[in-house]
């Protein structure tokens, strides 16, 4: 996942260059040129992923994490009506950085990052997928990540924003085309730090820096409207979020990334995932963490679980 999200970032890295505000009060027309930079990513100038006693310090963690190559935040989530109609939910926010310095501050619209989102709603009466995908670069208020004076995550009019100082209770709105949801999504169970040794530093391939600092919250109360082509349905549900920020990309040989995060009705929860490798690549990595009922966690090694394919579809 890491090396698709990074070659699809890599695509459009015109912000390098950017463009100022003009005054052209004058008349006249603006132009603005982008300048697409080579698909080569350089690592040795940001932060590696190689502490276990990463000292993690919340709410501050929830935000940006600029030292590091690659970032992201991750909500889904389902939740009904009171007459139990049915909807999914995605909203995902990537950072990432395309230098590893700020650049001269001679326009607003220069940054060395950028920012792609995701949004989903499934109406599963109907069964129709709404979905939208964004790019902006993390200048002139377009987007960004922060946490001060309070956890926020923005894309344009996307935005998660935390409604406390402990960030325990936040904020989700989102609108794309025929749907939106205005969702408030508060924390019933503790941070979970996901890995091997429950620290937060997750291993993703056979190198050390095959590696993410990565923590979960597995069970989030969820409450507000979902809009579907101008009707608007109040739902309540549960969520999950997860973020992660990352240098080291994924094992050459990469083929994709099968991710699941499960919250059961007895109070537990699961996520299970798997980095899968191209034939002849070898085995890929699995990695999973169960969550009890009463908040503890315990890391699933490879051969706790299987996964096996059982239809597919377009």
């Amino acid at each position: 996942m890491w090396r698709y999200i990074g070659l699809a970032l890599v695509g459009i890295v015109v912000v390098v260059s950017g463009f100022s505000l003009l005054d052209v009060s004058g008349g006249g027309d603006v132009g603005a040129a982008a300048v697409l930079e080579s698909a080569e990513i350089s690592t040795d100038n940001y932060r590696a992923v190689d502490n276990p006693n990463y000292e993690w310090n919340f709410p501050a963690d929830h935000g940006p994490h600029e030292d590091y190559l690659t970032e992201w935040w991750y909500y889904t989530g389902n939740v009904a009506t009171e007459d139990g109609r049915r909807f999914g939910f995605q909203f995902t926010v990537f950072r990432r950085a395309i230098l590893p310095d700020e650049p001269e501050q001679d326009s607003e619209w220069r940054s060395r990052q950028i920012y792609n989102g995701h949004v989903t709603i499934s109406d599963f009466e109907t069964e129709v997928f709404f979905k939208e995908e964004r790019f902006g670069r993390g200048a002139a208020g377009l987007a960004g990540a922060t946490a001060d004076p309070r956890y926020r995550v923005w894309l344009e009019d996307w935005e998660v924003i935390a409604l406390n100082d402990d960030a325990t209770e936040i904020r989700m709105t989102a609108t794309v085309e025929d749907a939106a949801f205005d969702l408030t999504l508060t924390r019933v169970k503790p941070i979970v730090l996901q890995g091997e040794d429950r620290n937060g530093l997750s291993s993703k391939g056979g190198e050390a820096s095959n590696a993410s600092y990565y923590y979960s919250i597995t069970r989030m109360e969820t409450a507000g409207t979902i809009t579907i082509e101008g009707t608007t349905y109040d739902v309540s549900g549960l969520s999950w979020m997860d973020h992660e920020f990352s240098t080291g990309a994924l094992p050459e040989g990469t083929r994709g990334w099968d991710w699941f995060g499960l919250i059961f009705d007895d109070t537990t929860e699961v996520m299970l995932a798997q980095v899968r490798a191209e034939e002849g690549a070898g085995e890929g990595t699995m990695f999973g963490m169960f969550v009890d009922e009463n908040s503890e966690s315990y890391y699933l090694p490879v051969g706790a679980f299987q996964m096996e394919p059982l239809d597919s579809w377009t």
